[in-house]
């Protein structure tokens, strides 16, 4: 049985998922050869002639072409120091060639590279140029090449990790039940030594959802919690995808028991995501309700609500408005109430901006994000600019006409005829000279000459 011995080198992020891809899905720019311009070749150097007409076949993707070039390089000047690497891109040329004859024959030139030259240039890829190779093979039915990708994911903590978490994701597509007790075996060693390989394998893991997957996902994220805080965050959230009562148990136990807020925000998130989950909305509804909790998770319990379309929308949120002590907590409940865009909402924020009895902020806020919902006409704007004996208040008024087109310029136009107070008049001149409606032009141009502006 070949044996994959001292495999080191460095596989990029990419290499995981070229391996996840179908053999015929392959995508021949891949980074492991890049087949750019040939670099700058030593016309001294007695193979450099071989060896630049080989890398051009390469660069035309004329494979079969380029494998013999770079045989016959090595056949005709054994001494030139183009040989060493001759072995590296002949391997992948015989990649590129497809079948298991070729693949066969490019894992042994990578063999006899690591062999006789450990010093090329390219021995950085042929590492990982071999692991895709042997991945190719495995999924072909090679029981020699799967034995070589279950002996480098069971590697130890100290071998290249890129090269193992390769060989991880190979064996992932090819036999997830062969690569899950790995992955578990990974993700209980919890040592530093294996810190990076536990969070690619937590992403591994989340890409086969099994039972003992989900199993998995609930241990690192709240049974017996991953000490690396990414390990633990990125367990929460693939749970969002884990549609079972466990998950939501295991969420829910996260929100109300952990103190790590990162992880409680996950929670939230993934919670948020059971669309047509009547529990998981209860269970929103009830923290965003809590008093004895972190403000910023409430608030986010509060936006996810509002964006939930079997959460009650704009009538649950008018509910607990009142309730609500927290100036930032009220925001994000005037905020969640008007993306519901309802006529409700709309109502609601008017006679929010309306009560005199409220903080001016909120007031503002509700009025500004009434407008945003649209449908204000001149009327509105005038009804409360007239009840209204708040500057401030008046100001925003102005500002919120100013952002609704047509409406909004006549009813601006109209303060600039008869508000007494110079601050607003000069307000709404300043918003009118920002519009592009063609009226404007002309009002301001009696503005300045002084005379009487029609209406």
């Amino acid at each position: 049985m070949r044996a994959m011995k001292q495999v080191t080198g460095w596989v990029t992020v990419l290499a995981l998922a070229v391996l996840a891809q179908p053999v015929d899905a392959q995508d021949l720019s891949t980074p492991f050869a890049p087949l750019g311009p040939t670099e700058t070749i030593d016309q001294e150097d007695p193979g450099a002639r071989l060896y630049q007409a080989a890398r051009e076949s390469l660069n035309r993707r004329r494979y079969a072409e380029a494998a013999r070039r770079f045989a016959e390089l090595r056949e005709e000047h054994p001494r030139s120091a183009y040989v060493a690497e001759s072995y590296y891109w002949e391997a992948f040329s015989r990649s590129r060639e497809g079948g298991a004859g070729q693949l066969r024959q490019a894992v042994e030139l990578l063999a006899y590279q690591q062999r006789e030259y450990p010093e090329a240039r390219t021995r950085r890829d042929a590492d990982a140029l071999r692991v895709r190779i042997e991945a190719q093979l495995a999924r072909r039915g090679d029981a020699d090449a799967a034995a070589v990708i279950a002996e480098a994911a069971s590697g130890p903590c100290d071998q290249d990790q890129e090269v193992r978490l390769a060989a991880l994701s190979a064996l992932m597509n090819m036999n997830a039940e062969q690569a899950t007790p790995i992955l578990l075996e990974v993700l209980e060693s919890r040592d530093g030594c294996s810190v990076e390989l536990r969070r690619r394998a937590v992403f591994l893991v989340s890409q086969k959802l099994t039972d003992e997957s989900v199993d998995i996902l609930l241990d690192l994220a709240h049974r017996n919690p991953d000490p690396d805080q990414e390990v633990r965050e990125q367990a929460v959230f693939w749970l969002h995808q884990v549609n079972t009562p466990e998950a939501l148990d295991a969420l829910a136990s996260i929100l109300t028991d952990s103190d790590d807020p990162e992880i409680q925000e996950r929670a939230i998130f993934a919670i948020s995501q059971r669309s047509g989950d009547e529990r998981a909305v209860r269970i929103l509804k009830e923290y965003a309700e809590r008093d004895d909790i972190d403000t910023e998770l409430r608030s986010n319990a509060i936006f996810w609500i509002s964006q939930n379309p079997g959460a009650g929308g704009a009538s649950y949120l008018i509910d607990l408005y009142p309730r609500l002590r927290d100036e930032e907590l009220k925001e994000r409940a005037i905020f969640g109430i008007s993306q519901t865009r309802s006529a409700e909402a709309r109502e609601w924020l008017m006679d929010l901006a309306r009560d005199q009895g409220e903080d001016v902020e909120m007031r503002k806020n509700a009025l500004f994000w009434a407008g945003q919902i649209g449908s204000l006409q001149g009327s509105d704007f005038q009804g409360l600019y007239s009840a209204l004996d708040h500057v401030e208040m008046r100001e925003q008024v102005i500002f919120v006409a100013s952002q609704s087109g047509e409406a909004g310029v006549d009813f601006l136009m109209e303060v600039a005829r008869t508000e007494e107070d110079t601050e607003l008049k000069e307000r709404a001149i300043f918003w009118l000279g920002q519009s592009t409606d063609p009226r404007v032009a002309e009002f301001l141009l009696e503005l300045i000459r002084g005379g009487v502006v029609r209406r």
